[in-house]
């Protein structure tokens, strides 16, 4: 992914901040030679506090066609992508050029972490990860707890398998024209806020946000 300086987060803090409000991306698994890769959605629970950068905990079915490509190669990429909008060309124009000469481009937030996977076939700690799972996603509760060898969910443990990413690197990116002059990002900002689109607030608050940031 390429990242020019103006739209990279201003400190781990910012990417952290987005990330905790975002728990369902895409996990890249390098193919078997001869395969493509591998792109699963999937929902995660991410743990800042375990290790240097963090930690991320998911479950998949066993017949998943991945695990084969994992037990190979262990250097993954879980990708989450949001508060992505279209900006017309217009919006974006240079002040000295005609509104039809401005280039279209998309604004978006997206991270990048780069981890090492380890799967999880301990039924124990199968059941502590979808506990940890179902407290993230259910924090008021309702579901029975998971444990080995009890009813209603243990006898459901054979047809997981969980993953452990220790993340080692993170690429960021918060593509919110913070390089262009603040014409034309006020320009922008006023027709995100007239459009008033799917998802064009949360682009406004990160177009607005940024500029004390960068």
């Amino acid at each position: 992914m390429l990242v020019h300086p103006w739209d990279a987060p201003a400190s781990d803090a910012e990417w952290q901040r987005w990330l905790a409000q975002h728990d369902f991306g895409q996990l890249a698994v390098n193919g078997l030679p001869g395969e493509p890769p591998h792109l699963q959605p999937t929902h995660f629970v991410y743990d800042a506090d375990s290790g240097p950068r963090g930690r991320v905990l998911l479950h998949l079915a066993r017949p998943n066609p991945l695990w084969a490509a994992l037990e190979a190669n262990p250097d993954v990429v879980l990708g989450v992508v949001d508060d992505y909008v279209f900006v017309p060309g217009p919006w974006g124009a240079a002040p000295d050029v005609p509104p039809e000469h401005g280039v279209p481009t998309s604004f978006y937030a997206a991270v990048q972490l780069h981890c090492t996977a380890r799967i999880v076939d301990d039924p124990a700690e199968k059941a502590e990860l979808l506990n940890r799972q179902v407290g993230h996603f259910q924090p008021d509760g309702g579901s029975a707890p998971t444990a080995v060898g009890e009813e209603p969910f243990g006898r459901l443990l054979p047809g997981i398998r969980g993953v452990s990413l220790d993340v080692v690197d993170v690429q960021a990116k918060f593509k919110y024209a913070h390089h262009k002059p603040l014409e034309v990002q006020d320009r922008t900002a006023a027709g995100l806020k007239e459009r008033g689109g799917p998802r064009d607030a949360a682009a406004l608050a990160h177009q607005l946000g940024g500029r004390s940031a960068k």
